[in-house]
């Protein structure tokens, strides 16, 4: 079933090479042994995982490891002085190997699948202080080491390596694999003799740039986005100067033979094997936690099975009414028996619970009820909800200030012609409770979600395909009692002769019964249906996991593990190449599932290029980003020197306090290393570092006069502050709500198929006999929507390992107490952060908190448990 039989052969073949050497070794490893009998000893612990505690096959190591271990094979350590050099070069001194020894059963373990060793070392007078070691696999497969600790060091007591990394056998590495003792020391700073070696692990991590990267290697480098279509299907590569965009990590597969430009792409079978550096792809403990598998097998098999059950059960693949969609979450899909079993039968028994989610043989695709309908069917239909989520949905990064009316375009007019808006004072007067327009726009009262810039210059080929979209204007009024509230919706589409005679505008308006009220849910729709594609697409993919990456990769490459801004970021790195590689793979991919499921259709990415072109990392910071949407100002009497003009706005209140305590804990953790701008400008790796990210991550923005220098404190804090930003809290707010808001699809409409209907029409007729199939027939079918929620349940849910802001996975992770009292103090503050927004949603008179849904705002809650959950911030963007 799991095809066991096949992969203990495939195993056996690929470990021959590393047995031959295991057991030639093994010879020597017993002279080192007996060589190493009597003289002083150190004992040390070692904690290790093997290579996968989810990998039913491994047993074929097991049996060719426990031969090499009679052999005296396994695993050795040799220390490295950190204050001690060698007779004949600067190097620090190597001390004699030593070999790990028992399985220290009586240690119980903190982790499934951990295992305790233990190391005795012989000590040799004046060694010094050991600041590394090498270590070498004797084994047959990889194993991941957490760490070693050492106690009883002459003259200095207990020494810890907080490791972290795959290691694989000795053959596949031209040097041992070294780690360091987790002192923080800038580059100026370094024991002489472990100088090299750090200089040197870097130039191991740059790699040459040449040749196909294998599962054991562990080099960071770059390259386009030339690996998510293939040649001649429509899609242009991105990054360039015409179609810009960051870089992603290189794997270096051979180039399509039709194309050389283009990288070859993987079969989805294979799709999990796709190259990230090892030590970016841990795994994870649980199969439920295992989200790649499960995006790969929504791909490959359980999309078939879906298009089989729609076929079957509602011929025609249309929900008829809302009831319909409510009864995924009810009921499930019935299914014929027989028809369920032969769907079914390849699928393993965790598959039917993590993907199928089915409790008896005849009920199929039972999803939790999303959030936003838990406790009210119809609320989801206000617009006090549509407005409300502005502020406190999934997508809470869009509404603006308006600063003038009507509303002004910035397309270039002799591209695009007039793109202006067309709404008149005269529309939206009698919602403005007795002021005029020129009385709203100076006491602040009038808001826009504006979607028309950003997607009118693809408008005319995105309907080209089967989407029916439109480019929206929404107006708002903010209300006395803090709440929002739509004035006028302005749906426009490309001029039929051409993009330069402008745009063909129509304004809708709110309404409340009749044919008028189901006119209005129309507009709504198509307005969701662009802030749901922008915020998958921008908000989400680009404006997080796309632009970090560049970060990951310039980190690992320029600052060693030594420094203290490496161990700063790491944390909010992990799992994010490997996700990123995921999505290339599966997700953002031509004919991939956000094409698939989203209006932008086979234009996604492209459209995501033409955004990047606007993107500066200065916005990104919350502080600037409120500004530049005018939706704050500053205010250094307020708190965090801003004042909010809408003060009920649940993400930018709660993201304040998260954003101002992230900085403190940045600006604290700095302070002990870098005390005055000089340490800064010359800190070598950290200049080197902020020059790659710029340069090679953000190759097609290095030229912007907006990045800042990073020659003093406040420029190195505000940069640490963001990338911590993005990786955690931002991601949090734009990705683990997309359940319980969108988990309902006509809430979170992704699709649109077609445009508002004309009157007169068989559309507009149906729309007033039958108002909610009108709806559903406008936007996601059957197929889409189940697709489409069993995507974003997989994206919402967080996994048993995670880690969450103001926490890490490892107490040692530095030896300088100082750091470990500043981060303690910094999860504290995080706590008392997450207490003071559950008061807030307490709070009856905020009544964006939770809205006419009742759904409490708490995506940016720092903690949570497993699943889904609707809360938490992990450290990084691991999905």
């Amino acid at each position: 079933m799991f095809g066991i039989g096949k992969n203990i052969i495939e195993g056996a073949f690929n470990t021959t090479g590393d047995l031959a050497g295991s057991v030639i070794n093994a010879g020597g490893n017993i002279a080192d042994q007996i060589s190493n009998i009597g003289g002083k000893k150190i004992k040390g612990k070692v904690i290790l995982m093997r290579s996968n505690v989810l990998d039913f096959t491994e047993f074929h190591s097991n049996l060719l490891d426990n031969f090499t271990e009679l052999l005296g094979g396994g695993v050795s350590i040799q220390l490295i002085s950190a204050t001690q050099t060698s007779a004949l070069e600067s190097r620090g001194k190597v001390g004699k190997k030593a070999f790990l020894e028992r399985w220290l059963t009586s240690i119980p373990p903190l982790f499934a699948g951990e295992s305790v060793f233990q190391v005795s070392i012989t000590w040799e007078d004046g060694f010094g202080f050991p600041g590394a070691f090498f270590i070498r696999n004797g084994h047959t497969s990889e194993f991941f080491l957490k760490s070693l600790t050492l106690e009883d060091v002459p003259g200095v007591g207990s020494v810890h390596f907080d490791c972290n990394s795959w290691v694989y056998p000795s053959g596949r590495y031209k040097k041992d694999r070294i780690f360091f003792a987790n002192n923080t020391y800038l580059p100026s700073d370094t024991p002489n003799p472990l100088r090299k070696y750090r200089e040197e692990e870097l130039l191991t991590l740059r790699g040459d740039g040449t040749g196909e990267r294998k599962e054991w290697d562990r080099i960071y480098d770059y390259d386009i986005y030339n690996d998510i279509s293939e040649p001649g299907d429509g899609r242009p590569i991105l990054g360039g100067s015409q179609f810009p965009y960051p870089r992603r990590g290189r794997t270096g597969r051979p180039r399509e033979r039709k194309d050389s430009n283009y990288e070859s792409r993987l079969s989805v079978v294979s799709g999990l094997n796709i190259y990230v550096p090892r030590d970016e792809n841990f795994g994870h403990l649980k199969l439920s936690d295992f989200l790649g598998f499960a995006l790969k097998s929504l791909v490959s098999t359980v999309q078939p099975a879906l298009l089989n059950i729609v076929n079957i059960t509602r011929p025609g693949g249309e929900f008829d009414k809302f009831q319909d969609v409510h009864n995924l979450y009810e009921g499930g899909l019935p299914v014929p028996l027989n028809v369920f079993r032969n769907l079914t039968k390849d699928f393993t028994p965790p598959m039917f619970q993590e993907l199928l989610r089915t409790e008896s043989d005849q009920r199929f695709l039972k999803f939790s009820p999303p959030q936003v309908v838990k406790h009210d069917k119809s609320a989801w239909l206000t617009d006090e909800e549509f407005a409300r989520e502005m502020l406190a949905g999934v997508n809470p990064l869009i509404i603006r200030g308006l600063e003038e009316f009507p509303p002004k375009s910035k397309l270039d007019p002799k591209l695009y012609g007039d793109q202006h808006s067309k709404i008149s004072e005269e529309d939206i007067k009698f919602g403005l409770e007795g002021l005029t327009v020129a009385e709203a726009l100076n006491q602040k009262k009038l808001y826009i979600l504006d979607h028309h810039d950003a997607l009118m210059p693809y408008l005319r080929k995105i309907n080209s395909t089967k989407t029916k979209a439109y480019a929206t204007r929404t107006l708002l009024l903010l209300k006395d009692d803090g709440t929002l509230k739509p004035l006028v919706i302005e749906l426009s589409l490309p001029h039929p002769q051409g993009d330069q005679f402008g745009a063909n505008s129509k304004q809708y308006f709110p309404a409340e019964e009749g044919v008028q009220k189901s006119i209005w849910q129309l507009a709504k729709a198509y307005v969701v249906v662009n802030d749901a594609g922008y915020h998958q697409l921008i908000s989400h993919w680009l404006n997080t996991h796309a632009v970090q990456e560049p970060f990951v990769i310039a980190t690992h490459r320029q600052l060693s593990v030594l420094h203290p801004i490496h161990k700063l970021l790491v944390p909010h790195y992990k799992d994010t190449m490997f996700i990123n590689a995921f999505a290339r793979q599966v997700l953002v991919n031509g004919d991939g599932l956000l094409e698939q499921t989203h209006f932008q259709s086979k234009y996604a990415m492209e459209l995501s290029s033409h955004v990047y072109k606007e993107w500066n990392f200065l916005e990104q910071a919350l502080p600037a980003d409120l500004i530049k949407r005018g939706v704050a100002v500053e205010d250094a009497s307020s708190p965090h020197g801003l004042k909010l003009l809408i003060e009920d706005y649940p993400f930018a209140v709660d993201g304040l306090e998260i954003w101002s305590t992230i900085k403190t804990w940045v600006t604290n953790y700095c302070s002990l290393y870098y005390k005055d701008d000089n340490a800064i400008r010359n800190d070598v790796e950290l200049q080197s570092w902020w020059k790659e990210a710029r340069e090679k991550g953000h190759a097609d923005k290095k030229n912007e006069t907006w990045w800042p220098k990073l020659q003093n404190f406040n420029e190195l804090v505000e940069a640490c502050t963001t990338i911590i930003w993005i990786s955690s809290a931002l991601h949090a707010a734009v990705n683990f709500g997309q359940y319980p808001y969108g988990g309902f699809i006509p809430n979170r409409p992704t699709i649109s198929r077609r445009h508002m209907p004309e009157v007169g029409s068989a559309e507009y007729k149906e729309l007033e006999s039958k108002p909610e199939k009108a709806y559903l027939k406008t936007v996601n079918s059957m197929l889409q929507t189940l697709l489409g929620v069993s995507l974003i349940e997989i994206l919402s849910r967080h996994a048993s390992d995670e880690v969450y802001l103001g926490q890490r996975d490892s107490i040692k992770w530095t030896s300088d107490k100082d750091a470990i009292e500043r981060f303690e103090k910094f999860g504290k503050d995080m706590y008392d952060v997450e207490s003071r927004i559950i008061e807030r949603n307490k709070d009856g008179n905020l009544k964006n908190r939770s809205g006419p849904v009742n759904v409490p705002y708490t995506l940016l809650l720092p903690s949570s448990t497993e699943g889904l959950t609707g809360r938490g911030i992990p450290n990084s963007i691991s999905i």
